[in-house]
Parts: structure tokens; sequence; C-alpha cells
């Protein structure tokens, strides 16, 4: 039976339409998602982020990156996390990113330290058992307010993570910012020597702009002293024309990501 013109055009019309909607849902699939997820901290909700990535092996845990953004992401809308350093990263690499990323937020005029380290530590795990994370490959980076969070958030939970990449960060306040600095070593007659003694075992890439006016790098390359001079496995990179803003060469800089994903804790 030989169909009308009119008809076949209708059902060549008709599979485009369901050729398109396949192709689209396919695009959507292989790209991996941002989701929203709240935990409850001293019994007040908080909310984060997870990127979860398009391709995981069902037969294998995935690796998980911990993200503590800076101070100009601080709130509560559960977004401006995402949108610097490391979020735009991910999204712009969100079909082949082979890690789940966790992106806790801090309160306004909060810092990274006492219950928002237990948050993020907290959202952590939440997310690693809802998809599948490695606690083996399990990784802390994070920037400028970040920065001191990695060295805060490590110190506090020593054995929890494969490696660290801190970026524009410190151990002891920068210029007028008094509030600013790790606790776990602000008492410590060298704070430098006592956080290196704590996590020699650790491996850690340390990243800092030398134009840095705000975090200058002068503390970064005390502990990257104290951490060399005990043996521990660390690595300091100091691009010589970035100011505070190094996050963004440091999350370009491929061979950071191909060290950071061979770690692994035995």
């Amino acid at each position: 039976m030989k169909l009308p013109v009119s008809r076949v055009a209708f059902l060549l019309a008709l599979l485009a339409v369901f050729s398109l909607a396949g192709c689209n849902t396919m695009r959507a699939e292989e790209a991996g998602r941002f989701v929203k997820r709240t935990i409850l901290v001293a019994g007040a909700p908080r909310t984060y982020q997870v990127f979860v990535p398009a391709h995981r092996d069902p037969h294998q845990a995935t690796p998980v990156v911990l993200f503590l953004h800076g101070s100009g992401e601080r709130g509560s809308d559960g977004d401006s996390q995402t949108r610097a350093g490391l979020g735009p990263y991910v999204r712009a690499h969100a079909q082949d990113f082979p890690a789940i990323v966790v992106f806790p937020q801090v309160e306004r005029d909060g810092e990274w330290m006492g219950a928002n380290v237990d948050m993020a530590l907290a959202a952590t795990e939440a997310a690693s058992r809802e998809f599948g994370g490695d606690p083996r490959r399990t990784y802390l980076t994070g920037l400028s307010m970040g920065g001191y969070g990695t060295w805060e958030t490590a110190l506090k939970a020593p054995h929890r993570f494969a490696a660290l990449v801190p970026i524009c960060g410190a151990l002891l306040a920068p210029n007028d910012e008094r509030a600013l600095y790790v606790t776990e070593v602000a008492k410590s007659p060298d704070p430098h020597a006592a956080l290196a003694s704590r996590l020699r075992h650790v491996p850690v890439w340390i990243f800092h702009g030398a134009r840095d006016d705000v975090v200058p790098p002068a503390d970064d390359r005390r502990t990257f002293a104290a951490l060399k001079a005990i043996g521990a496995d660390v690595q300091y990179t100091e691009f010589p024309d970035a100011g505070h803003n190094s996050w963004d060469a440091t999350y370009q800089h491929a061979p950071m990501w191909a060290w950071l994903f061979a770690q692994q804790k035995d």
C-alpha cells in the first residue's frame, strides 16, 4: 500500500522529533549533574550541592573531592559556592569529570572552622554513601578562605583524605584579617612545624600566586619548607604572574589532576 505524500511527510517529521528527543536525552545522560542536598547541623538545615559524574563504574567506588569555597561565596543560597573555583571547571568538563564533588557552604560571616568543618565532613560522608564514593580516594581542596579550611579540615580529620590541594591559603592571619587562621595549630610555638608533624603522611600539592597581595605566599612557602624538611610527600607551585586568583590556573593544570587521582590511601 502506498501512503499519501502528506502522510509520509507527517511520519518523517514525527520520526525527526523522536530522534532529536533521543539525542537530547542522550546528551543529558552523558553529562554529569549538580544536585542539591540538605544536612542538619545542630538541628538547623544546611544546603550543599553535589556534582554526580556521568560515568560511574557500578562495580567500583567513585573518587570524591571535597571543595571549600572562599569568603566571597558565603551565604545560604546553596549555589554561590559552585560559581567560583572548582564549580566552573567541573561544569566545563561535566561530560568527563570522573569524581563526585561535594560543595558545602559557610553561612554569611562564617569561617571554615568548628561546626562548619563538621558540616563539610558530614556532607562528604552523606554524598559518599548516596552516590557510591570511595573512602580510599577522597580528596580535599579549597581556595583562599577555603585554603585555610583545607588545612583546618585535614588537621581535624587527618586520616580521612588521600591528598590535599590547598590554594592561596595560609596558616596565620594575613594582613588585617585577624579572624582568618588555622585554629588547630594557632597556639603552637611553631604552627608550620606542628602542621607538618601531624600531616606528614598525607600527600600535598600547594598552589599560590607570586603576586598575591590578599594572602601573600610567604606563609605557604614556610608550610612547604616545614613539610619538605621532614620528608613529607609535598609539592609547591607558585604561578609567577598570578595574583590572588591562582585557583583558575590550578584547576586548569592537567598534571595536578593526574597526580591527585593517582593518590590512594592504603
